[in-house]
């Protein structure tokens, strides 16, 4: 019978199938078992561990770590530093890291007890200064034996040993003393691996751990459920409320309406929102969800009461003034605006329409759409020279994306990660709202040449992108996956507008200038319990 393999010793390259597991062999069966134990620990199981090193013969520590921890809360420093050499494999400049870590608290013990300052001077001449560490590590201990700084009493002696023990577990490599939540972090990376690389992944609950993941294609929304007939002429945009129970439409029939979401999917029209003398193009929820900004080009903004239908304050209504975009800040009290007529500007105001900041002057384009992310701390706008405009208002930092080609559209997640724009090139190239300027992935597959198209993110996690077409359909994308994976027929003419329901990532919908707007449902229907998702 083959003997257990020994814990105690750093891992080898060579796979022994004695000493490993899986289909494959390439687990590491000690490794294995010390996770295990270390999981029953941390989850209480204090009995179930302790039965399963007496039976395996594997002890979640290595000896050297169990008498280093002794030898650290006794203070018995030559102890230490022989503990950590006895440990095999240990590279050079970590045995010196740690050895600096307990002649360090040896040598403000001795400092702090305000009688042994010869000793620690010795202390930091014989023992420290001898690792060849950085010498600032060590001008700086040298200052505390002038300053008197970093005295250690009794009362807190204990604690600073068990920081000590911390302190050398993060020096030392980690199969001397398993990383706390080891195993569930590999079983949780690889449940998120497999969600991710589920082309329809579209399921609000927990990824069962008793069989490999996989959604079927009717976990997204493919079947058209529901046509809605109200406007009177083209619709141009649809926008579900951030709590998914609304859905708001605008039209060239100078109107917007509010849509009801019912319990069983189906939505009835709540309020026709009258007033807009030319086309309405632009809606937007406040977070709140409890007011609607609606507004076109060549029109005035509105501000909406969702729950009577009112019109509570109408934008710059004796003004001159084009505002073609429109956006909230997360406290739902102040709004950002961009306009192109008499000039070029980005300001915010409140809700009264007061003006609080301005960026205007001569180099400054046509916006064309704008948004700012959930925390408040980036405003994001695209213009008519293919630029997208990042603006950090915290650090006060601008930073441009420039592309190639016409900018449409702007979608932000709802995270505030990630954003897509719709260019005329017929591609949504999607871009990290932080970090470096490079572009995350581009999608292909709709048609768009003439007309402004609005894409969105959705589902659940925002794992999938979807976007309208001059060709009548609804092309809706994996994020991983530059083509289609599914493509909506149904409307006759072209689709100017989608909105995936950020509560129900089962329903999906969808404007176009056929005078319609469609619903979409999951042939499954994946709303099994009420869920927030996170994008």
């Amino acid at each position: 019978m083959a003997s257990e393999p020994n814990p105690n010793q750093a891992p080898t390259s060579k796979a022994d199938p004695c000493k490993t597991l899986g289909r494959n062999h390439v687990i590491n069966r000690s490794e294995f078992v010390r996770l295990i134990i270390s999981s029953l620990y941390s989850l209480g199981y204090h009995t179930a561990a302790s039965s399963l090193e007496l039976e395996s013969g594997i002890s979640l520590d290595l000896p050297q770590y169990s008498s280093l921890l002794f030898h650290v809360l006794s203070g018995r420093w030559d102890d230490c530093i022989f503990s950590i050499h006895s440990i095999r494999d240990l590279d050079d400049r970590i045995q010196s890291a740690a050895s600096f870590l307990i002649w360090r608290e040896h040598f403000l013990e001795l400092l702090g007890s305000g009688n042994d300052l010869l000793q620690a001077v010795d202390v930091l001449r014989k023992r420290i200064y001898p690792l060849e560490l950085e010498r600032k590590r060590v001008h700086g201990l040298a200052r505390a034996v002038v300053s008197l700084e970093g005295v250690v009493t009794a009362e807190n002696m204990i604690r600073r040993r068990m920081g000590l023990l911390l302190d050398l577990v993060e020096v030392l490599p980690p199969w001397v003393r398993v990383p706390r939540g080891r195993l569930e972090h590999l079983v949780e990376m690889a449940v998120t691996k497999q969600k991710e690389s589920c082309v329809y992944h579209n399921l609000p609950e927990e990824v069962s751990l008793y069989e490999d993941h996989e959604c079927s294609r009717e976990h997204i929304p493919c079947k058209c459920s529901q046509i809605l007939y109200d406007h009177r002429n083209e619709v141009w945009a649809v926008q579900f409320s951030n709590n998914g129970e609304y859905l708001a439409s605008a039209s060239s029939d100078c109107t917007a309406i509010i849509w009801k979401v019912k319990e069983d999917d189906t939505l009835i029209l709540k309020y026709t929102l009258e007033g807009h003398a030319k086309p309405v193009s632009i809606i937007a929820w406040s977070p709140d969800d409890s007011m609607l900004l609606t507004c076109g080009n060549a029109e005035v903004l509105k501000l909406w009461n969702v729950d009577t239908g009112a019109c509570r304050h109408t934008f710059n209504s004796s003004v001159e003034r084009i505002i073609n975009s429109c956006a909230w800040f997360p406290n739902s009290k102040k709004i950002v605006c961009g306009s192109i007529n008499p000039e070029n500007r980005i300001y915010t105001c409140d809700l009264e329409g007061n003006e609080l900041e301005v960026w205007e002057g001569e180099r400054m384009p046509k916006i064309s759409d704008i948004a700012v992310t959930p925390d408040g701390h980036c405003l994001i706008s695209i213009s008519s020279n293919k630029e997208i405009w990042i603006r950090e208002f915290q650090r006060g930092e601008e930073r441009v994306i420039l592309e190639e080609h016409s900018i449409t559209s702007l979608s932000l997640s709802r995270d505030g990660e990630s954003l897509i724009v719709n260019l005329n090139s017929e591609e949504i190239h999607l871009w990290n709202v932080k970090g470096k300027s490079t572009i995350s992935d581009n999608f292909r597959g709709h048609k768009q040449k003439k007309y402004v198209i609005r894409s969105c993110f959705g589902g659940s996690d925002c794992l999938f992108i979807a976007s309208g077409s001059e060709d009548s359909q609804v092309y809706i994308w994996q994020r991983h996956n530059a083509m289609p994976i599914q493509i909506l027929a149904g409307h006759s003419m072209t689709v100017n507008c989608v909105s995936w329901n950020p509560t129900r990532p089962h329903m999906l919908a969808s404007a176009s200038d056929d005078r319609t707007i469609r619903i979409w449902l999951a042939n499954k229907n994946t709303r099994k319990t009420e869920s927030h998702l996170h994008c």
